[in-house]
């Protein structure tokens, strides 16, 4: 069967996402634009994926627990898991290796964590926009011992991508899934990269762009683990 998705979705956890990207609203966006399945992939932080799971418990949508992480050299990977402890348990190690220097809401936006209804649950105090200590094969490595899924991010993307900041995809990343972003066309990177399996994302960090791409995955059902094995 084919199952509409959209892997990379911020909330207005994200400094850099718009406040509107709440559990209710990134929810019910998915649902108005058709979407079978989406992944929330905050910057270095996973607390507001239970909430936005939670929403979606009553409505037709899979929601896959997940993180952005930046990796060292400043590129961004994807990590899709299984289940709320394995991403909380990214999150902790994640946490560990990020630099404890508050966030200043007034320059890079503000970090909200949120509830099933929407209402504020408290502003994360520590910045989550910047590089943690991890290198890219330890991020790599963290995800797929947790459960997960490792995508390098936008690879299309002028900056924050496995390319553009090491001109390669090292043949020993041990991932076999890559992202481009909404900008580039599907064809020609499937084309260029046929080892890989390559998917299109969003990159909502605004409601108007969840779905956008409207991109499908075969798989036998619709659950997060058929959606697994065929990234996988």
């Amino acid at each position: 069967m084919k199952l509409y998705y959209d892997f990379h979705i911020h909330t207005a956890l994200s400094p850099c996402a718009d406040n509107s990207m709440t559990p209710n609203n990134i929810v019910n966006m998915a649902l108005l634009n058709e979407l079978d399945a989406i992944a929330i992939t905050d910057h270095n932080t996973a607390e507001n994926v239970e909430a936005v799971m939670e929403v979606a418990k009553e409505k037709d949508i899979i929601v896959i627990p997940g993180m952005e992480i930046e990796t060292k050299e400043e590129i961004h990977i994807l990590g899709l898991f299984l289940d709320l402890e394995s991403v909380y348990n990214v999150q902790n190690k994640v946490y560990s290796m990020l630099p404890t220097i508050k966030n200043k809401s007034n320059i890079f936006g503000s970090q909200l964590i949120l509830d099933k209804n929407d209402n504020i649950v408290k502003e994360l105090d520590r910045i989550l926009l910047t590089a943690t200590t991890l290198s890219l094969n330890q991020v790599v490595d963290l995800i797929k011992n947790n459960n997960g899924i490792a995508i390098p991010a936008h690879i299309d993307r002028p900056s924050y991508s496995i390319l553009s900041n090491l001109g390669i995809i090292p043949p020993d990343l041990g991932t076999l899934t890559l992202e481009i972003s909404r900008f580039s066309k599907l064809d020609k990177y499937r084309k260029k990269y046929n080892n890989y399996i390559i998917v299109q994302s969003s990159d909502a960090h605004e409601l108007g762009y969840i779905g956008i791409t409207k991109n499908e995955l075969e798989v036998e059902s619709k659950s997060i683990q058929s959606i697994f094995k065929s990234l996988q």
